[in-house]
């Protein structure tokens, strides 16, 4: 009976280790440089191909986006970096300037 109980209990223990699916995560991500909604489109589009992130959205009023992501996969700071190599800055993490020289106009800061 002992040996049944202890086979049981380890087996859970495995179930729940294997079903884990990491530590979910939420930030704000003011960015600042966004201008128009082909921004809130090309920073959307482009966090949904990250490794890491389950949900980001933009919210184009408040200038900022909601990040849910695996915090075993990718960390706040390599997020930031994927939206700076999209052109924008993303908290303090400055626009990667090639990138954001290859944005339309309507997606720099001042517009056309």
């Amino acid at each position: 009976m002992k040996n049944i109980i202890i086979i049981i209990f380890t087996s859970l223990i495995l179930v729940l280790v294997g079903c884990s699916k990491g530590e979910a995560k939420q930030a704000n991500i003011a960015l600042t440089t966004m201008q128009c909604g082909m921004c809130e489109s090309t920073i959307e589009k482009g966090m949904a191909k990250v490794n890491g992130i389950t949900k980001f959205d933009v919210d184009m009023s408040a200038k900022s986006g909601h990040v849910t992501y695996n915090a075993s996969i990718i960390d706040l700071a390599s997020i930031e970096k994927a939206v700076s190599a999209l052109g924008y800055q993303a908290n303090k993490t400055l626009a990667d300037p090639v990138a954001y020289e290859a944005l339309p106009g309507c997606c720099k800061v001042g517009g056309m």
